[in-house]
């Protein structure tokens, strides 16, 4: 007997480790239809883990100070071994990883899995969208260049449109009168130490209500209940006679996962400045304003929208009218069919609704 397994029988026989894998792997079941826009999930727990990695790294070189920052982030590209490889993931996987938020919120949205009874899996993951488009924000100003110095300075101005109070928080949010060394203090702070936290818990959150309802099929034609659920008394829907998930998804989950990886990867090789700007690369001037400054992709739409409007404040209002809406998608839209051509109304809003969202962000890019 060697040495590993009379520690896997030592710990085995306190915690009972294959009672645990039998009934998380191997004993929970999938419906036999689910398809590959499930494995989006798993995916999106495999950036956010790549980032964490990545992020860590990275805090062993990097000064949170605003005459050293830029210098530390050079010195991480040039001078280090393969810290440009963890940079450019880091950065790169934060734009990836909001894409793939997009394309989870989509999936969820055109296969209905957010009606009952898991409307506190939509609004959990609705909140960690808002929070990841969040964290990516904070971390955008801590390079100190001339793009992200100004970008922040764009942004946060939106705030003070907020009546009676914007000022306050404007100058809340950036520790002064003006982005400055305080700003980029308190964005390291939140982008290290509170914003992982919070992501984290509400992962576990999220999977947490996934495990407790158990994962909707993928609706058809024949199929259109969303769920065996009447209301009044909790129920888990077990899929028997469905696949269990180790092996049979978890090798989808493996496929998309890699996928995702060589994308990012295909990225940094190829076209590692594919999400930077020459701005990108100067160090921030509180007395030198760029002439075309703009907030990365995602806030695209959100920037045109300002722009559209005469007051900022009727522009901040649409926007949380709409945000406000999508949050509480699942208790607008009570019925119960799911299968999307079955849902005319549904479709034509949702798909109104991103090609809205496509030609506002191609607007504010050309803008």
């Amino acid at each position: 007997m060697t040495l590993i397994s009379k520690l896997y029988d030592w710990v085995e026989s306190r915690l009972g480790i294959s009672e645990v894998i039998q009934k998380e792997m191997t004993g929970y079941l999938l419906p036999r239809t689910i398809n590959k826009w499930y494995s989006l999930g798993s995916v999106l727990l495999f950036a956010f883990a790549l980032q964490v990695i990545s992020g860590i790294l990275l805090l062993i070189y990097y000064v949170p100070d605003a005459d050293k920052a830029f210098k530390s982030v050079s010195v991480i590209m040039n001078e280090i071994p393969f810290g440009w490889l963890i940079r450019l993931c880091h950065a790169v996987g934060s734009n990836l990883m909001v894409a793939t938020l997009f394309l989870h919120m989509f999936s969820v949205l055109f296969m209905g899995s957010y009606k009952k009874p898991r409307e506190l899996q939509w609004v959990s993951g609705f909140t960690l969208l808002n929070l990841v488009m969040g964290i990516s924000l904070t971390g955008y100003l801590l390079p100190w260049s001339q793009l992200s110095f100004w970008a922040t300075t764009v942004a946060t101005n939106s705030v003070g449109a907020v009546p009676v109070i914007g000022e306050y928080l404007v100058e809340f949010v950036r520790g002064g009168k003006l982005v400055g060394p305080p700003t980029l203090g308190r964005f390291f702070a939140v982008h290290v130490a509170i914003l992982p936290v919070v992501i984290a818990g509400l992962i576990g959150a999220h999977l947490f209500f996934l495990k407790r309802t158990g994962i909707s099929a993928p609706p058809t034609r024949n199929n259109q209940a969303a769920t065996t659920w009447q209301g009044g008394a909790y129920h888990y829907d077990k899929h028997e006679g469905g696949i269990p998930f180790f092996p049979n998804f978890f090798l989808h989950d493996m496929t998309s996962i890699s996928i995702y990886f060589a994308c990012l990867l295909g990225v940094v090789f190829f076209s590692p400045y594919l999400f930077f700007t020459p701005d990108s690369f100067v160090p921030a001037n509180a007395f030198q304003t760029p002439a075309h400054i703009k907030p990365e992709w995602y806030f695209l739409a959100n920037y045109q929208i300002l722009k559209i409007f005469p007051s900022e404040i009727i522009g901040l209002t649409v926007q949380g009218a709409g945000m406000t809406f999508i949050a509480l998608l699942p208790f607008v839209d009570r019925g119960d069919k799911r299968y999307p051509l079955q849902r005319p109304l549904f479709m034509v809003c949702a798909v109104g609704g991103i090609a809205l969202f496509i030609a506002l962000s191609i607007w504010g890019h050309l803008s």
